[in-house]
């Protein structure tokens, strides 16, 4: 993904929801601190210019035309800020907001 596009931007609580999945990775897969600690280096040089603050009224805006969480909410409420797609794997995005959320795949296979 980051051949067909180097540009990235996410709403701040990125980090969070990152350490998250890393912590995942160490509990279940067996990923060192140190393997962790540096995969956050790479996202956060990623994305270190390119986090924003999402206004509360769009995002429950979002949440209440949808089954979305306030979190994943936060993520569209950014792509259509920006007027891009968001690129997931999340189910519940991809069906709530199939004009705004691709996925991985389709993204990659220049898909809209």
């Amino acid at each position: 993904m980051l051949e067909r596009d180097a540009t990235w931007a996410a709403p701040l609580l990125w980090r969070s929801e990152f350490r998250n999945v890393l912590a995942a990775f160490i509990r279940q897969r067996g990923l060192s601190v140190s393997d962790a600690w540096r995969a956050h280096g790479l996202a956060d040089q990623l994305l270190a210019a390119e986090e924003f603050i999402m206004p509360g009224e769009r995002v429950l805006a979002l949440v209440a035309v949808s089954a979305c969480s306030a979190y994943d909410c936060e993520y569209i409420a950014l792509a259509e800020e920006l007027a891009v797609a968001l690129v997931t794997a999340d189910h519940q995005l991809l069906h709530a907001f199939p004009e705004r959320a691709i996925s991985p795949m389709n993204f990659v296979a220049g898909k809209s």
